[in-house]
């Protein structure tokens, strides 16, 4: 079974929300899958900040988005979602785009519906495709993935761009051309949530992000309210990040490696990369 299927089977009616905390390289995506969560979310803006360092305002190219999709599938074996961004130009961009993504063998995509260059959906300035341009570039994904399982969210950013009722009739008008979920992006509070889950029939993706009102909810109380999966694009990345500077500011204050009772060793780590099962390839292959 391939990992858009196998994802697909995540997503069967009555079946548990599926938690997708966000990573955003190779090795965080290991974390999320060694803890146990049935899929993988490659967030862009995780993207944005492990190759260049800098904020998700559209950076990173295609080529550079579906090279860290495929090394996160290889070295995971739990189903990822891609964010696609805006499918990185014209239909026959968005063509190419799916296709490299199906190559590298991710289970679900997301296309925005935002103007270039894009910016994270918790951004102010946010500025949108009309809903027709939209539901055209939805249809050309949808057209690319041809045979293949690939589910193809639409996410639409009109919640902080033009509103509540946009968001939804995009939202909406997105299931009617044919994506699999769709994704109100930029929600900050419970009530954009209940309003989201009372307007929006249907499958339906949350994203939950750190500091936010909204993140107090519990995957528990989104799938009451009609949620089919969740993202938490943002929490590893958060905790990574607090981590190195706190450890980091106390190796600079106190000049010797800070001791630590909870963090890893050298073995913890290595277990989490799979240094054993390389050792015993050199052990029977090895000179």
């Amino acid at each position: 079974m391939n990992a858009a299927a196998q994802l697909r089977g995540l997503l069967q009616p009555g079946a548990p929300i599926v938690r997708a905390p966000g990573a955003y390289d190779s090795l965080s995506a290991r974390l999320v899958e060694q803890a146990g969560f049935p899929a993988i979310y490659m967030t862009g803006f995780g993207a944005t900040a492990s190759r260049l360092g800098l904020p998700d305002i559209g950076l990173l190219t295609q080529t550079e988005m579906t090279e860290h999709a495929r090394n996160m599938v290889r070295a995971t074996q739990a189903p990822i979602i891609a964010d696609a961004d805006t499918g990185y130009g014209g239909p026959s961009n968005i063509h190419r785009t799916v296709q490299e993504y199906i190559q590298a063998g991710v289970a679900a995509i997301h296309l925005e519906d935002q103007v270039a260059p894009k910016r994270c959906g918790q951004m102010a300035g946010i500025q949108l495709m009309s809903r027709a341009e939209s539901e055209k570039r939805l249809k050309a994904a949808l057209s690319a993935r041809d045979d293949d399982d690939l589910i193809v969210i639409a996410r639409t950013d009109a919640l902080a761009a033009t509103g509540r009722e946009d968001a939804i009739d995009r939202a909406k008008s997105y299931q009617d051309a044919g994506a699999d979920l769709v994704f109100v992006d930029g929600i900050k509070t419970r009530a954009d949530i209940e309003y989201v889950a009372h307007h929006l029939p249907g499958r339906k993706v949350a994203s939950l992000v750190d500091g936010t009102d909204a993140a107090s909810l519990t995957a528990g109380e989104l799938q009451e309210m009609g949620f089919s999966m969740v993202f938490y694009a943002l929490t590893a990345l958060f905790a990574a990040v607090t981590g190195a500077r706190t450890t980091l500011a106390r190796l600079h204050d106190g000049e010797v490696i800070p001791a630590s009772t909870s963090g890893i060793n050298y073995t913890d780590y290595s277990q989490i990369v799979g240094l054993d099962f390389h050792q015993r390839l050199d052990a029977a292959y090895g000179a």
